[in-house]
């Protein structure tokens, strides 16, 4: 009697475990009769596991581990997490998918991400994982959760971890030295058009421009928010939205016209860039994204400098938010591991670790964002001008806006130095843009 109690208690225990193995489809990720993604209960953080990320944004692995990498490796210290850097030749996101190179998670901000998962076919939802995990979305700014939707009929591909947004970065020293009262939060554009002519000028063999911003950012996070594309017929909406003419001439022609600035433009035969407002110093105000800390930190610890808030068109509204997603790809191998992962990064732990370094956290906390730059360089300055604006709406994305993205702002750049009239650029931009659509649309089938 005893054998046979034995012989059937041991006959359930691998009853038991062939069933537990079927319902786990062999990876512990994915059910065989449900097809939904569900999570383990057991801590698998004990258990070793390789984590491998990838952008080809160009980030440095230097300033990938300042703002994650570290902070991975120490809460996960069982994992290896890797982070692939696109530089030189065979890193380009077509050439590691070509060579069979995985990775589990993929990065980029917004516009871009979807112009390069999308195409490559890389996408994965995670919808039922997000579920699994219990992550609770609505603590998160509902405009980027929103902007992840709309680009992919409510699916989602990623997951917003940090974002961006506009401020105004302007040098004390050639305010001090022209004799001009600083910005203040709060700036609207044509205060800060008003402060350009002051600064713009030709001092001995220098010329000097009042303000700059960087294009394809401004565009991108237009605080106008003005869709790059009409998505219910998928044709671009530069020469169609009138919004666009108060865009660019807000923008460019507005600030780009004050006494001696066009001819200083023409000079060089183009907007003044990043580098002559943070290594020339011949800039007084640019505007850019938040981010520009520390991505430059070394640069900017030779310029005497602050920051304010984005002028504003329409008062107390700044640009759109840039968020940056990142989101698990169809070759993903262990699901459960990299989830962990992105689950982490939302925490309210490793989000106040960005605020403190500077980085704008997604979580819809004021306590998180109070914390916002106290352990960067650059703690003393002017932080409240990140949040002094309320986030322009984020409209809705396909996966060619980044190539309509381009080609408005080559039109902006013709506006800017007077190579074409608005009305000109604006249709040249527009029959560039029907046929960009069209080639993205014959490549990916649609």
């Amino acid at each position: 009697m005893f054998n046979k109690r034995m012989l059937l208690f041991v006959s359930c225990l691998v009853v038991a475990s062939s069933l537990a193995a079927c319902s786990n489809g062999g990876d512990g990720a994915k059910s065989s009769e449900s097809g939904k993604d569900a999570v383990s209960t057991k801590d698998i953080t004990k258990e070793p596991a390789e984590v491998v990320i990838y952008s080809n944004n160009g980030d440095p692995v230097e300033s990938f581990d300042y703002r994650f990498g570290n902070s991975l490796r120490k809460k996960f210290p069982n994992w290896t997490i890797k982070y692939i850097q696109r530089a030189g030749a065979g890193t380009s996101l077509d050439e590691l998918i070509a060579s069979g190179t995985k990775f589990d998670i993929f990065f980029q901000s917004i516009g871009n991400f979807e112009a390069q998962a999308f195409p490559a076919g890389i996408q994965y939802d995670m919808t039922d994982l997000i579920k699994s995990q219990k992550l609770d979305l609505s603590r998160l700014d509902p405009t980027v959760v929103d902007a992840v939707k709309q680009a992919s009929g409510g699916k989602m591909y990623g997951l917003p971890i940090f974002t961006n947004n506009f401020v105004t970065y302007y040098n004390k020293t050639l305010f001090d030295k022209f004799g001009v009262p600083y910005i203040k939060d709060g700036i609207t554009w044509a205060e800060m058009v008003d402060t350009s002519k002051k600064l713009t000028r030709l001092d001995g063999n220098t010329q000097y421009f009042g303000f700059t911003h960087s294009p394809v950012h401004t565009l991108r996070l237009n605080p106008l928010s003005i869709p790059n594309a009409d998505l219910t017929n998928d044709t671009p909406t530069i020469n169609k939205d009138d919004r666009w003419k108060k865009y660019f001439q807000t923008v460019y022609l507005e600030p780009m016209r004050v006494p001696g600035y066009l001819d200083g433009m023409k000079k060089i035969n183009k907007i003044p860039d990043i580098n002559m407002f943070v290594k020339d110093q011949n800039v007084g105000m640019f505007g850019y994204l938040s981010s520009l800390i520390y991505v430059w930190e070394q640069e900017f610890k030779s310029i005497n400098w602050d920051m304010a808030s984005f002028p504003t068109i329409e008062k107390g509204v700044g640009s759109q938010s840039y968020p940056v997603y990142f989101g698990l790809t169809n070759m993903v191998r262990n699901k459960e591991a990299s989830m962990e992962v992105l689950k982490y990064m939302l925490s309210d732990e490793f989000q106040t670790e960005l605020a403190r370094k500077g980085i704008m956290p997604v979580l819809n906390s004021d306590a998180v964002k109070k914390e916002i730059g106290k352990e960067s360089t650059f703690k003393d300055k002017n932080w409240n001008a990140v949040y002094f604006n309320k986030f322009a709406p984020i409209p809705a994305k396909a996966g060619y806006d980044a190539d309509l993205v381009n080609l408005y702002v080559t039109a902006g750049n013709n506006i800017a130095l007077d190579k074409m009239d608005v009305n000109t650029a604006l249709r040249t931009a527009e029959e560039e843009a029907v046929k960009k659509i069209q080639e993205y649309k014959s490549k990916n089938n649609k």
